[in-house]
């Protein structure tokens, strides 16, 4: 299902469980995506994008991605809306201190973005960076997604 949003056009994907995918770029839809799921997907997230939402409560179905990477991507499930943590404080979160890189490795491999939001993970010294493999496109809409959380100050 492609929705377009104030960041851009987003492809979203689901099976029979849950969501399986966001996307910035065109993805193909499962044949048995759950079209509730979709629908649900499509609503809250213009809910969030609306100002109207500040979590999401849909069900998931990650299929992809190590045990490392997924703790990650629960840890980042954490980060309240509105809120940015280092990536050397999500490390010390997950109890491995020396993982800062491969955090950035999970997050770029985060199959749900915005839904687990990695945006709102930035550098120590409070620079944005990594987001969608580090693209100055990427930087732009992680900037924006802060915005909306008023997690940065609005920049005319």
């Amino acid at each position: 299902m492609k929705i377009n949003t104030p960041v851009g056009c987003l492809w979203l994907d689901a099976d029979q469980v849950g969501l399986t995918a966001i996307s910035f770029e065109p993805i193909d839809e499962n044949s048995r995506a759950d079209q509730k799921i979709l629908s649900d997907a499509k609503m809250q997230l213009n809910e969030y994008f609306a100002g109207q939402r500040q979590s999401f409560t849909l069900p998931f179905s990650i299929q992809k991605g190590t045990l490392f990477q997924k703790k990650v991507w629960q840890a980042l499930q954490e980060i309240p809306y509105g809120q940015m943590c280092t990536y050397k404080e999500l490390a010390e979160v997950i109890t491995n201190p020396k993982a800062v890189r491969a955090i950035g490795q999970a997050n770029r491999m985060n199959p749900l973005p915005i839904v687990i939001p990695c945006h709102r993970v930035i550098g120590q010294n409070g620079q944005l960076t990594g987001y969608m493999g580090n693209s100055g496109e990427g930087l732009v809409i992680k900037r924006k997604l802060l915005e909306l959380e008023e997690a940065l100050p609005k920049i005319k």
